[in-house]
């Protein structure tokens, strides 16, 4: 059927085959209409046709082959395979990011860290947690802890549940200055940390002040779960000292005083764990004149057999501000200037009078102002007192 045999034939005739074949419309078509849809009908059903037959034919020709499969159709088998296989792959690379994720979220979580120091009572061996919390100036306080593992397994055990949402925190408590007993802390504020340190800065307020911390989790539910609490502290009156940088270097440097800001000299607020910390971290001993002459344990009554002696040694510090930029010389030697202004020197204190001019001059040179500081130390040494002891 073609459209130059149908154009032999009469509209009507056209119309009656249209409707035969099921055309839609045809009896609102034209004579040129009919002819275009009939030859349009008419390769339908040859292209369905076509299809049959190939189909036909492809199963005939695997029957011939014995039931194996043509090139192509292995060619489309293993190209499903593949899909497949690249579709099992991809959520084990998912997998593989989300396992990734979750061990640095619980390295972040791992507060633990190498073993502490062993400390020996009598034959067994003793260990335990602790936090110790440090002094650096009347702003800010410096904790440090060492937890091992295990507590850290309890302390996943028994938050249970939460422990996918729990966070490391120190919760900071602001205890009054005589006080030890943990009825009348106050909570503060708790402070998100993390594991792969052992130790945390914190900033406080309202000096003088005392403060106490505890090192833990918390979880989302509100729930805190702590491992050790610290000693107590009372931080100091501002403007007192210079501030001392909580490196070990400058704690061996400073170890006394930073041992007296902390509370070691304190009968309210002196715990052996400060006094361990200090005598494990430095390698000597801290604390009372006996022991820090001949070592923990030694016997108190060596001190009556040598003797009595007292020596005491002084130190200033001159502090002050200026503008920002500006050059401080202090006796002809330069000051270093932070950069908001402020400059800190911290020198000894001769037995002597002292006389120390402090200029600074403005950056580009036209103002410049001197402060001239007067100091004098005057030290008598009194005869030593014996006194009856059967008194």
């Amino acid at each position: 059927m073609t459209a130059a045999t149908l154009k032999e034939y009469t509209i009507k005739d056209l119309a009656q085959m249209a409707k035969k074949r099921g055309i839609q419309g045809w009896h609102s078509m034209r004579k040129n209409e009919l002819i275009r849809a009939l030859v349009r009908d008419e390769k339908q059903i040859s292209l369905k046709n076509g299809s049959d037959s190939s189909g036909r034919r492809a199963a005939s020709r695997n029957a011939s082959n014995g039931g194996r499969r043509s090139p192509s159709a292995k060619n489309a088998t293993a190209t499903t395979r593949r899909s497949s296989k690249t579709a099992t792959k991809r959520p084990s690379v998912v997998a593989r990011k989300i396992q990734k994720a979750h061990r640095e979220q619980e390295k972040l979580k791992d507060l633990s860290g190498p073993p502490a120091p062993v400390r020996k009572s009598g034959d067994v061996e003793a260990g335990k947690e602790r936090v110790v919390l440090m002094v650096r100036d009347p702003y800010w306080l410096h904790a440090h802890w060492e937890i091992s593992n295990g507590s850290i397994q309890r302390a996943q055990a028994a938050m249970a549940e939460y422990w996918h949402t729990a966070k490391p925190v120190i919760r900071l408590m602001e205890v009054p200055a005589k006080s030890t007993t943990f009825t009348t802390e106050t909570f503060v504020r708790d402070i998100e940390i993390h594991g792969g340190v052992n130790n945390w800065y914190i900033d406080v307020s309202d000096p003088p002040n005392g403060y106490r911390v505890e090192i833990g989790y918390l979880a989302s539910n509100g729930r805190f779960h702590g491992i050790a609490r610290s000693n107590s502290i009372v931080t100091p009156e501002p403007g007192g000292r210079d501030s001392v940088d909580q490196t070990w270097v400058d704690v061996a440097e400073n170890c006394e005083r930073i041992f007296a800001l902390s509370g070691g000299y304190s009968a309210e607020e002196a715990t052996d764990e400060l006094q361990e910390l200090l005598e494990e971290r430095l390698r000597r001993p801290v604390g009372t004149s006996i022991v820090s002459r001949y070592g923990v344990g030694a016997d108190p009554t060596l001190e009556k057999d040598l003797g009595f002696n007292l020596s005491v040694e002084a130190e200033m510090v001159i502090h002050g501000a200026t503008k920002p930029g500006s050059h401080v010389t202090m006796g002809g030697e330069p000051l270093k200037i932070r950069e908001d202004g402020t400059f800190t020197v911290r020198m000894g204190l001769p037995d002597r009078r002292q006389v120390l001019p402090i200029t600074s001059s403005s950056n580009d040179g036209t103002t410049q102002q001197t402060v001239v500081l007067a100091v004098e130390r005057n030290t008598k040494v009194m005869e030593a007192v014996l006194r009856d002891s059967g008194g």
